[in-house]
């Protein structure tokens, strides 16, 4: 912190008008809480007027919004905010420099995760922006998940170069990482805890007078810019790794002639003083933005600024370790799908298979990184005839997508249930036995959606994600 910087923030006063740039899961939601505090008078979303994504500028300035899915509350609040004057989206990234804070919520995906370097390409151009209109005594903050030493690092350069500003005496920057996920993007930045590290410690409070005023239940954690970004990857590392933890159980389980879920339901009864376990779900494959590549941030992080690493010699990373476990799963669905037909004599090529589910996670329309998408390129490289229905993906490059369930069932000689849709639980056997018109048809179930008995007993080939005790089951005929 510098005196310098300390008098020009209180020389502009409190914060009244917030820019989030990049207008996605995490900024939209962002920009309306932000719009919705009495204190703050303008909030304005900055998008691209690109031919991908430019549409969702009219949309929102409509009050209407474009993610689709079930998130609660969403477009009510924009609406709100839309009719109060409170939100407006624009592609004028020069209205940047009217603002006394700018977010940045930019994905940051990796093309190639074995050479550990990142896409940054977006974000880059992102933080350009912001550089290039960067006014003295504004405050500068990541919520994208970045590898630990961005923020202080390459942000900063950039942010210098483009303005000729000084961090941490003329602008203020701060990590702030978003903690949402879809489905319920609203209730996590109102009650999450907001993690808060800015390069020095008056750029760590002015973020914290950006953020506090939207939580509800959730209080601030100060730290340092480099701790927070290496919270946030290690937040989702270890999830995956928990994940990981319970899909290898779950192909043990298999192995064992075990259901898991029984198994499952026992780990986690152990309750008490003293008692930390955490078990998750198993399933079809893990996707989504953050899961598949904050691991190989933190990865990045540590061969990047760790210059002294005490770990056992010739020892895999046990976290890319359980990167590989969890990428394996589709490949799995695969092995099970095939083991399935092979046992009513029937070969993956040629035959039809029904994908239920393209999103990675249920009542969702993101379809980012979908384990769905591995699943299939399998079977079509083996020769299989492929449909997919989903509810909420409207569209995904390169894939047909059906709404209707009927059609995408009928003629199937298998069935895949790949993301847990609430809609897929209330399937009829009968129903879609007969939609088949397969004596025997296969139902391979990756998300535990369908009561197994209720198939096997219509004359299904079952196999389930960790069903050992029903993946042998006789066949009825």
């Amino acid at each position: 912190m510098t005196d310098k910087l300390q008098s020009l923030l209180m020389k502009r006063g409190p914060i009244r008008k917030i820019g989030v740039i990049g207008m996605g899961y995490v900024g939209i939601p962002a920009a309306a809480l932000f719009a919705d505090v009495q204190k703050f008078d303008l909030v304005l979303g900055f998008q691209r007027a690109s031919s991908s994504s430019g549409y969702k500028i009219d949309m929102l300035n409509k009050g209407e919004c474009p993610l689709k899915g079930n998130e609660p509350g969403l477009e009510e609040l924009l609406s709100k905010v839309v009719k109060a004057e409170k939100f407006k989206c624009t592609s004028d990234f020069s209205k940047i420099s009217e603002m006394d804070a700018v977010a940045l919520a930019i994905q940051t995906p990796f093309a190639n995760p074995k050479d550990l370097e990142p896409d940054f390409g977006a974000l880059n151009e992102g933080i350009r922006n912001a550089g290039k209109y960067l006014r003295p005594g504004m405050l500068v903050v990541l919520e994208s998940t970045i590898t630990p030493g961005t923020t202080d690092g390459m942000a900063r350069q950039i942010l210098e170069e483009e303005s000729g500003l000084v961090a941490g005496e003329d602008f203020a920057l701060a990590h702030a990482p978003e903690r949402v996920m879809v489905g319920r993007l609203l209730k996590n930045i109102q009650e999450h805890d907001r993690i808060v590290g800015g390069i020095d410690d008056a750029s760590t409070q002015r973020a914290v007078e950006l953020y506090a005023p939207v939580l509800t239940k959730g209080k601030i954690i100060k730290m340092t810019a480099t701790a927070a970004e290496v919270t946030k990857t290690a937040e989702n590392t270890f999830r995956d790794l928990q994940i990981a933890a319970v899909n290898q159980l779950a192909l043990y389980c298999e192995a064992m002639g075990v259901n898991v879920y029984d198994v499952r339901a026992g780990i986690d009864s152990l309750k008490g003083e003293g008692i930390t376990r955490a078990i998750l779900w198993p399933g079809a494959g893990v996707g989504g933005h953050c899961l598949t590549k904050d691991t190989y941030h933190l990865e990045r992080g540590v061969k990047v600024r760790g210059s002294n690493l005490d770990y056992p010699e010739g020892a895999d990373s046990i976290y890319v370790l359980a990167r590989k476990v969890n990428d394996f799963m589709p490949r799995h669905m695969f092995n099970l799908t095939v083991s399935a037909l092979d046992r009513i004599g029937k070969s993956l090529k040629g035959s039809n298979v029904a994908m239920l589910g393209w999103a990675f996670i249920n009542d969702s329309d993101d379809a980012r990184n979908p384990p769905s998408e591995a699943y299939r390129d399998l079977l079509l490289d083996a020769g299989a005839k492929v449909t997919v229905h989903d509810p909420h993906v409207l569209s995904y490059p390169d894939v047909e997508l059906y709404r209707d369930i009927d059609e995408v069932v009928r003629g199937a000689d298998c069935i895949a249930v790949m993301t847990a849709h609430s809609n897929y639980f209330d399937l009829d056997p009968a129903r879609i036995k007969e939609l088949t018109g397969q004596k025997n048809p296969v139902i391979i179930d990756g998300r535990n959606v369908v009561a197994p008995d209720r198939y096997i007993d219509l004359g299904f080939v079952y196999k389930g994600i960790g069903r050992g005790d029903k993946n042998s089951h006789d066949i009825r005929v």
